[in-house]
């Protein structure tokens, strides 16, 4: 059974700050890279990537055939440390202004996508600064929840107040919530569809949380 009541729980997840609702899931294999970071750090960041998109049930390959990577993780202790990262303001559109407006913010993170024409996830930019709580989160934990926000495109306050991730008692590295795997798996089901700007999507969803683990997908 969900651990979701009502479908409206779901539909909150993808529900922007305007009150429209946005939902989208990657349409190609993953391939993901990660600069500011050390090799165990990196194999880290990859194995979280790899361990969500296991349980989504889709890809990951070595290299995209368009982008060469598109999923890209940078990690950094500034944010006007991005200005200076040759070619990025070709990726990110008003490159400059969106670091002052993250910098003012006093921001831990940004994420940034790409879309296809079908309106599936093309690319995703990650990018986190390891500072105050972040520069204090196991790497572990810290992957994970990005990993997981990443892999599809979730509403402005999703995890505003609630982490995607919970401690066990006993255990230093988190997990990801049951509820919110669950969600990935269902938004990633075949037949469900790429994109959607339809509230009924979410109650899509929400059938597919109550059906039997076997019979979904």
């Amino acid at each position: 059974m969900s651990l979701f009541a009502t479908p409206e729980e779901i539909e909150a997840l993808f529900t922007r700050a305007d009150g429209s609702y946005a939902f989208a899931r990657w349409g190609r294999p993953i391939a993901p890279i990660v600069f500011g970071v050390d090799d165990a750090t990196l194999q880290t960041v990859k194995g979280a990537v790899e361990a969500v998109v296991t349980l989504a049930g889709h890809q990951m390959a070595e290299t995209d055939p368009e982008l060469g990577s598109n999923l890209m993780f940078f990690f950094f202790r500034d944010w006007s440390e991005l200005v200076d990262v040759p070619d990025l303001d070709r990726m990110i559109p008003d490159l400059a202004p969106l670091v002052a407006r993250l910098n003012a913010a006093n921001a831990a993170h940004y994420r940034a996508f790409r879309f296809d024409d079908t309106g599936a996830i093309q690319a995703a930019f990650v990018f986190i600064r390891v500072a105050g709580e972040a520069a204090k989160q196991p790497a572990e934990d810290l992957a994970l929840s990005q990993a997981v926000q990443v892999m599809v495109m979730w509403g402005d306050q999703a995890f505003a107040t609630t982490s995607p991730l919970a401690l066990i008692p006993g255990q230093k590295a988190a997990v990801l919530r049951p509820e919110i795997a669950g969600v990935i798996a269902a938004a990633y089901d075949r037949m469900m569809p790429a994109c959607a700007d339809d509230k009924s999507h979410a109650l899509r969803m929400f059938a597919r949380l109550q059906a039997p683990i076997e019979k979904r997908h």
